[in-house]
């Protein structure tokens, strides 16, 4: 009986500091907007992780074949206006015509080679070298290298190749013995800082076209946040997914070049944003299949 009466009065004694302390675990218990918001975002990222499985082991590969989707459909019609490009090139630019015909030719083999290689995953490296040789020595030829909006979104399709060589080494495991190597998840982590730093210029080339509408105003200030989220690597799948739906959609209804005619003068260039913006959907689904990296907001909260 004393048994009894001595945890009695201890079971008794216990609930003060018990209940002397419930009232600030109540007051904590209401979480905080950005704590909710940040619940809900992780809720949805699990939702779309759940939803994208039977999908995610071919996400790559569909990311590296948009993002050389351009160069394909570049070397395409360089063979099928090729008189035009040969007369535009010797007569507006001032090319010497054999000069001319090395220039498009060298384009067409480095272009198509580069991108079978890209979508193989052979010598990527090199195949990647050769696709920004073709944007840079096709801005210099064309004489578009001190246009804006062409300067920027070309900076985005540079973004997308360097994050083509960020996932090929995550990819590699092969050194060299007595030669020095950076770590290969280093590497992979430079890349995909610098991929994912390109790419938002593609929202800065459509912030100064100009031509403001409502629509326009929305896409702009929603894409751009969305890229400042990528860049600085905050919930970056979630940001790089939504770009991905935007950009999608917005290439759809903006740059359907499929309504116009053939001879009409806007389909070559509505077909070319087409295909380019095309590429830079493929460099985000990149970012959504391989994350941000360590240099990234996501990846210091795993660690603090």
């Amino acid at each position: 009986m004393s048994i009894r009466g001595t945890a009695s009065r201890q079971f008794h004694s216990m609930p003060i500091s018990i209940s002397s302390r419930a009232p600030p675990m109540a007051s904590t218990a209401d979480p905080s907007p950005l704590e909710t918001l940040r619940r809900q975002t992780t809720r949805i990222e699990e939702l779309l992780d759940s939803v994208s499985g039977p999908v995610k082991p071919y996400v790559p590969a569909i990311g590296r074949f948009l993002i050389v989707a351009t160069f394909i459909e570049d070397a395409f019609r360089i063979m099928s206006q090729w008189s035009d490009q040969v007369f535009y090139l010797y007569s507006y630019r001032h090319i010497p015509r054999f000069i001319v015909i090395i220039f498009l030719f060298c384009n067409i083999v480095a272009m198509l080679a580069g991108s079978f290689c890209v979508i193989t995953r052979k010598y990527t490296i090199y195949a990647v070298g050769a696709l920004v040789g073709v944007v840079v020595s096709q801005a210099v030829g064309y004489g578009l290298i001190f246009e804006l909006k062409f300067f920027l979104r070309n900076l985005s399709v540079i973004g997308g190749l360097l994050l083509v060589l960020s996932d090929t080494f995550s990819q590699r495991r092969m050194t060299f013995a007595g030669l020095p190597n950076m770590d290969q998840k280093d590497k992979q982590m430079y890349f995909l800082l610098a991929g994912r730093v390109l790419l938002i210029f593609l929202f800065l080339g459509f912030v100064v076209s100009g031509g403001w509408t409502l629509g326009r105003l929305f896409i702009s200030a929603v894409g751009l946040v969305a890229c400042v989220m990528v860049v600085v690597g905050f919930k970056t799948k979630l940001s790089a997914m939504f770009l991905v739906l935007l950009l999608s959609i917005f290439n759809i209804c903006i740059n359907h070049y499929w309504t116009y005619s053939s001879s009409h003068p806007n389909r070559d260039f509505l077909k070319y944003e087409y295909f380019q913006t095309l590429s830079i959907v493929g460099g985000l689904l990149l970012v959504v299949n391989a994350g941000a990296g360590k240099l990234s907001i996501d990846e210091k909260k795993k660690i603090y």
